[in-house]
C-alpha cells in the first residue's frame, strides 16, 4: 500500500506540474490512462493504439501475498489494479473497462539471477510507473530493471534496461486473466518464439473459445534458451513437477516444440550495465504467418523510439477531433481520458492483409475495410455509437458494416460479440438502436434492407428459434415477459425489446414500411404492463398475470440477486423507457408526481451511476417545460462526483468507454438519452468554447462551436441559447440542426 501512495502522490504531482506549466499543451497531453483504474473502473495504463488490436499491459493481479487480495488472477476482470503492487510481467491482448475475466495473456516478464518460472517466485515489487497514451514504464525494484512498453494497431515491443550480470526473458503461456491455459509454443531460431494460446469463456460462456496467434522476436542472441511446463498435480502423477528441487522442470533448446496447459519459454542473456534488450510481440486471429507479416509490416526498420512517436501521433491526431478550451486543467484531463478510453473499443480484428475469423465459423475472410470486433453493446448503444457516430462517423459506419457481415456469415446481429464469438452476455437486442441511430442521422453508406431483415428476424422469430430474444414467445404473446423463475432478469429483458423495438418502428416508418412501424411502436409501449401503483414503481409480473410478491423495490441495490432485474433494482429500471417519457409520467400520474418522483432517485441515493439503466435519468427533467434547470444542477453534481482526475476517478466499470462517453458528452453540454432517436438533450456545457471538427463528406459542414458564456465561474443555469446567431428556445435539439448550426451559444445566469 506505501508504494502505491507514494505512486500515486508522485505521478499524480508530476501530472499537475506538467498541466499548470504548460501554456501550449496538446490534447493528449491532458490524457491519464491511471484514471479508472481503481475503484472497478477497469481501465488499465497500458499501451494501445486508437482502436488498436495490440495492448500492452502491466500485470499485477496474479494471487500473491504481496497483493491488495490474495486471488488468482481469473477473479480478477482486469489485468492491472492500482493498489496492486506484486508485477508478473506485460500481457497481450486485453480489454478494458469490462466486467468479466478475459484476455490478458501472453505474459513478458524480465528477472535476473537466478532463473525461476514460477510467478509466485519471480513477481516483483515496482515504483516510477508512468503512463501516457501509447506508453507504460515501471522500474522492478528486485530485479534493478526498467521495464518500457508501446504498441503498434497489430504488434507491441517491450524494452528492458537491465543491470549487469545474468538476465532472462520470461513467456508465460499458462497464466492470464482468461480461463482457458492450453497453448502451443515452438522456438523458430535463437531469437524467435511463435505460437498459440486459447482464449476464451468470457463470462463463464463455455462456447466463447478462440485462438490467438503470436511470434514474439528478440534483439539479442540469448545464451541459453528453453520451455517450461507444469503439470497440475494429480493423485499419484507429479508430471512435469520437479519434486526434488520444487520447481518447473526445464527443456532446452533442442526441444524445437511443446504444446499443453500451462507451458512458457525463457531466454538468458549475459548483460551489461544499462543494457537493454527490445522484444516485439506480433499477434493475429487467423495464423502464425499472419502473426509474423503484422510484426513484419508495422515494425519494419523501426525502433521503440520510433513506434512510441507514431503512437502517440496517432492519439493525438484523433483527440484533436475535439478541441475545448476554458475550464480547469482537471476537467481537461477528465474530458481527453475519457475520450481517450472510449477510443479504445470497438477494435480492429483483421490482420495487414486484411484476413479475419469469420463469426461463429472456422472461415478465414478478407475484407476491404476495417473489420471490428468487442462489441459490448449493451453498454455502448447508449452513448459510444451516439459519440462516434458524430465525430469519427468513418468508423461508426465501418462498425456497422461489421455488424452486418456478422449477420451474413452466422445469421444474427451480434449482442455481446469477443473475436468472432458470440457471448450472449446482458440483456435484449442491442445492435438495433445502434444501426437505426446511425442510418436516421444520415450514415447511410451500407445495405439498410439487409439490415432491417436482420433486425426485423430478431425481432419477430419465436423464442426457440431466437437466439438474441430467448423469451419472444411470452414478449410476443403478452406483450411483456413474465417472471418464470426467481432470477431471470424478465423486467430488464423487456425494456430493452420495448427500446429496441421503438428504434425498428423509427427505421420502418422512414423507410415506408408502415405495418411494421405500427406493429413495433405498439410493442414499445408494453412497458406499461410493469407499472406497479402500489410502489409507484415497476414490479415483475408472474406467469398468471399477478404482480410478484412479497416484492421490495430496493431488492438488488447492493448487486445482489433481483427477482426481475439484473444487475440493479427497481428503482434503477423504473424511468428506463426513454422513447416514452412523457407517456410514463402520464401513467405516475402527471408532470408532478414524475418530476418529484425522479428528483427523490437523485435526493435519496437511488441513482447508481455504474448501471447503465439510469444513466440518463438527469436528462429526463428536461422533457418538461420549466423542469430544465434539474437537469443542468444534477448533470453538474454528478460530473463532480463521479468524474475526477485520479484511480477511482470513474463511477465502476467503464463499459467499454460507457461511462466516458457520458462524461464527454455532458462535459460538451449535450446527450443523446434516447438510444434510435436522433436528437441530443441540451445541458449547462463545463468548458467556454468546444470546436469538434466535423468532417464534411457526412455532415456538409466542417466544425460545430459550442460557446458558453457565463457571468461567473459558479454560474450554472441556462438563462437562453443561440443556434447559428438565432434563438434557440428548445431543450432537445435533432441531430440535423447541430451538426448545421455552426455555433451553439448558451448564455448562463
Amino acid at each position: 500500500m506505501k508504494r502505491a501512495i507514494i505512486s500515486c502522490l508522485l505521478f499524480f504531482g508530476m501530472h499537475a506540474a506538467l498541466m499548470s506549466a504548460g501554456k501550449n499543451l496538446s490534447p493528449v497531453d491532458y490524457v491519464n490512462p491511471f484514471i479508472g483504474t481503481t475503484n472497478f473502473g477497469t481501465t488499465n495504463p497500458g499501451a494501445v493504439c486508437p482502436n488498436g488490436m495490440m495492448s500492452v499491459v502491466p500485470f499485477n493481479v496474479m494471487g500473491s501475498a504481496d497483493n491488495k487480495y490474495d486471488k488468482d488472477a481469473r477473479w480478477w476482470s482486469t489485468p492491472y489494479e492500482y493498489h496492486n503492487c506484486y508485477f508478473t510481467g506485460y500481457s497481450h491482448v486485453n480489454l478494458s473497462g469490462v466486467g468479466c475475466p478475459e484476455l490478458g495473456s501472453l505474459l513478458l516478464m524480465p528477472t535476473t539471477g537466478v532463473l525461476s518460472v514460477d510467478y509466485k517466485e519471480y513477481g516483483s515489487r515496482y515504483k516510477d510507473e508512468q503512463a501516457s497514451p501509447g506508453y507504460y514504464t515501471n522500474f522492478l525494484t528486485r530485479y534493478n530493471v526498467k521495464t518500457e512498453v508501446t504498441a503498434t494497431p497489430r504488434t507491441g515491443v517491450t524494452r528492458f534496461t537491465f543491470p549487469a550480470g545474468q538476465s532472462h526473458v520470461l513467456l508465460n503461456l499458462g497464466e492470464g486473466l482468461t480461463n482457458e491455459s492450453g497453448a502451443v509454443l515452438r522456438q523458430v531460431n535463437d531469437c524467435e518464439f511463435e505460437g498459440m494460446k486459447l482464449l476464451g469463456t468470457f463470462c463463464y460462456n463455455p462456447q466463447a473459445v478462440f485462438p490467438v496467434y503470436f511470434v514474439m522476436r528478440v534483439n539479442k542472441r540469448p545464451v541459453t534458451s528453453g520451455y517450461w511446463k507444469k503439470q497440475r498435480l494429480m493423485t499419484g502423477v507429479e508430471g512435469e513437477w520437479d519434486p526434488d528441487n520444487g520447481r518447473y522442470k526445464l527443456y532446452t533448446r533442442y526441444r524445437k516444440e511443446i504444446a499443453g496447459d500451462d507451458i512458457g519459454a525463457y531466454l538468458t542473456f549475459n548483460t551489461e550495465e544499462g543494457e537493454q534488450i527490445e522484444v516485439q510481440m506480433g499477434v493475429s486471429f487467423v495464423s502464425m504467418e499472419n502473426a509474423r507479416l503484422n510484426l513484419e509490416v508495422e515494425q519494419k526498420g523501426k525502433d521503440f523510439s520510433r513506434i512510441l512517436a507514431e503512437s502517440r501521433q496517432r492519439w493525438n491526431d484523433d483527440l484533436s477531433r475535439i478541441l475545448v478550451e476554458g475550464g480547469t486543467e482537471t476537467q481537461k484531463s477528465v474530458f481527453y481520458t475519457a475520450l481517450y478510453h472510449l477510443l479504445i473499443h470497438p477494435n480492429i480484428l483483421q490482420d495487414v492483409n486484411g484476413q479475419y475469423p469469420a463469426m461463429e465459423s472456422d472461415k478465414i475472410l478478407t475484407t476491404k475495410g476495417d473489420r471490428y470486433t468487442v462489441f459490448s453493446l449493451w453498454d455502448t448503444y447508449r452513448n459510444v455509437h451516439q459519440l462516434l457516430t458524430l465525430v469519427y462517423p468513418e468508423r461508426q459506419l465501418q462498425m456497422v458494416r461489421t455488424m452486418l457481415d456478422m449477420y451474413r456469415e452466422h445469421g444474427w446481429l451480434p449482442k455481446w460479440e469477443l473475436y468472432g464469438r458470440e457471448t450472449l452476455t446482458m440483456e435484449g437486442d442491442p445492435s438495433i438502436p445502434v444501426i437505426v441511430d446511425t442510418w436516421l442521422k444520415g450514415l447511410r453508406d451500407f445495405d439498410v434492407e439487409l439490415a432491417y431483415e436482420a433486425m426485423r428476424k430478431g425481432a419477430t422469430l419465436p423464442g426457440s428459434e431466437n437466439l438474441l430474444r430467448p423469451d419472444n414467445d411470452d414478449y410476443l404473446s403478452l406483450g411483456y415477459v413474465p417472471l418464470r423463475a426467481q432470477y431471470d432478469n424478465s423486467v430488464s429483458h423487456a425494456l430493452e425489446y420495448y427500446i429496441a423495438d421503438n428504434a425498428l418502428s423509427r427505421l420502418a416508418a422512414a423507410l415506408g414500411k408502415k405495418d411494421d412501424a405500427r406493429l413495433f411502436y405498439n410493442r414499445s409501449l408494453g412497458y406499461k404492463h410493469y407499472y406497479s401503483k402500489e410502489f409507484g414503481t415497476f414490479r415483475p409480473i408472474l406467469p398468471n398475470g399477478e404482480f410478484y410478491s412479497p416484492f421490495n423495490p430496493m431488492q438488488g441495490e447492493n448487486f445482489e440477486p433481483s427477482p426481475g432485474f439484473h444487475e440493479g433494482n427497481s428503482w434503477n429500471y423504473t424511468f428506463y423507457v426513454p422513447h416514452d417519457v412523457k407517456g410514463l409520467a402520464r401513467l405516475m400520474g402527471g408532470k408532478k408526481p414524475f418530476i418529484d418522483k425522479l428528483q427523490r432517485v437523485f435526493d435519496d441515493g437511488l441513482y447508481d451511476p455504474a448501471n447503465e439503466p439510469d444513466i440518463a435519468y438527469a436528462h429526463l427533467f428536461s422533457y418538461f417545460k420549466g423542469e430544465e434547470w434539474r437537469t443542468q444542477r444534477e448533470l453538474h453534481r454528478l460530473l463532480q462526483k463521479f468524474f475526477k482526475n485520479t484511480p477511482d476517478g470513474i463511477p465502476g466499470n467503464d463499459d467499454t468507454g460507457t461511462m466516458s462517453a457520458w462524461a464527454v458528452f455532458n462535459m460538451m453540454g449535450f446527450y443523446p438519452d434516447c438510444p434510435g432517436e436522433p436528437a441530443y438533450t441540451l445541458s449547462t456545457p463545463i468548458f467556454d468554447k468546444v470546436t469538434i471538427r466535423l468532417d464534411q463528406k457526412y455532415w456538409g459542414n466542417d466544425k460545430l462551436v459550442i460557446e458558453t458564456e457565463r457571468p461567473s465561474v459558479e454560474s450554472l443555469y441556462i438563462r437562453e441559447m443561440e443556434l447559428g446567431g438565432r434563438k434557440f428556445s428548445r431543450y432537445r435539439i435533432a441531430h440535423e440542426e447541430l451538426v448545421h448550426g455552426g455555433t451553439l451559444k448558451f448564455i448562463l445566469r
